[in-house]
């Protein structure tokens, strides 16, 4: 009966894959003093997530007071101290405005992580206060087909699993080309981001239509910036689908009450999983499933 119910895309009897976004590169600790700055930090910050259940991290680089980094040197040095801290997948940012392709690949090729992210589409990227009536900041975060496509060969090179970004429908067609040309290859990892202005809403439609939009034998999961998150992180665990937490995403354990650390966002979402009766997944269990070459 159950074979009957569920899709390709819906196996709630797999085990559930925690990512954890350490901490992306627009907020400080003016906002948030849990957000890790140096490589010491980092490594304490992915050991708390990996003891928590997180089987992969995602960095973006920081500089030792703070400021976002593209330097290969700093990619470097949190790469070594999160993995002398604990064995969980490593997953490097390539999201970048305003520097080259190269720029962008070079800690990948260097250190070959387990995994990069890969965004997948131009799109408008904004914050909007609804209070205030005006936008944060707003920009073109422009990712054409010619530097995606060299993105990939990049990652194929050096056997580091492409991670879909998708921030809207469009973002997951862009990739059927690109699978067509066998530039991209199984297993398809998608990681679909809802909640942002200027892409696809945070709603349990939303994401059901970019899940079913999916090719066959893909892995997915689901990103939500800001307070939507945990209502749409819910879904997608229904759905059988993966997730992501973090300081990156979301500083709120819940309304009022700020994580302490990524571990604590982990800690919650591990427990979201096992209320739904499904299981953690380890970080044996990712490498199998997306066919991992490097830590």
């Amino acid at each position: 009966m159950k074979d009957l119910i569920q899709t390709e895309h819906t196996r709630t009897e797999r085990p559930c894959i925690i990512t954890c976004a350490l901490s992306g590169v627009v907020a400080n600790r003016a906002q948030c003093p849990a957000i890790p700055y140096t490589p010491e930090e980092y490594a304490a910050e992915a050991r708390r997530a990996w003891e928590a259940g997180a089987a992969a991290v995602h960095i973006h680089a920081r500089s030792p007071d703070g400021a976002p980094s593209y330097e290969l040197a700093d990619y470097r040095a949190i790469h070594q101290a999160v993995r002398a801290a604990c064995p969980v997948a490593i997953n490097f940012s390539t999201g970048a405005v305003g520097i080259t392709t190269e720029q962008k690949l070079a800690p990948v090729r260097e250190l070959k992580p387990a995994l990069a992210a890969l965004n997948m589409g131009s799109m408008n990227y904004a914050k909007y206060h609804s209070g205030r009536k005006e936008f944060v900041f707003e920009f073109v975060f422009q990712n054409p087909f010619s530097e995606i496509m060299a993105l990939i060969e990049g990652m194929n090179a050096v056997g580091t699993r492409p991670e879909m970004e998708c921030f809207d429908a469009g973002h997951v067609a862009n990739s059927y080309p690109l699978i067509d040309m066998g530039l991209l290859r199984p297993p398809l990892q998608y990681s679909l981001i809802l909640g942002v202005v200027g892409g696809i809403p945070p709603s349990v439609q939303a994401l059901a239509y970019l899940v079913g939009s999916l090719p066959p034998g893909a892995e997915w999961e689901e990103i939500c910036i800001s307070h939507d998150q945990w209502r749409l992180l819910a879904a997608a665990m229904a759905l059988g689908g993966n997730v992501r937490v973090g300081l990156e995403d979301n500083f709120y354990v819940e309304p009022g009450r700020m994580a302490r650390s990524n571990g604590e966002l982990v800690e919650k979402a591990a427990r979201m999983i096992r209320d739904q009766g499904r299981e953690v997944a380890s970080v044996d269990e990712l490498r199998r499933r997306l066919q991992l070459a490097n830590p």
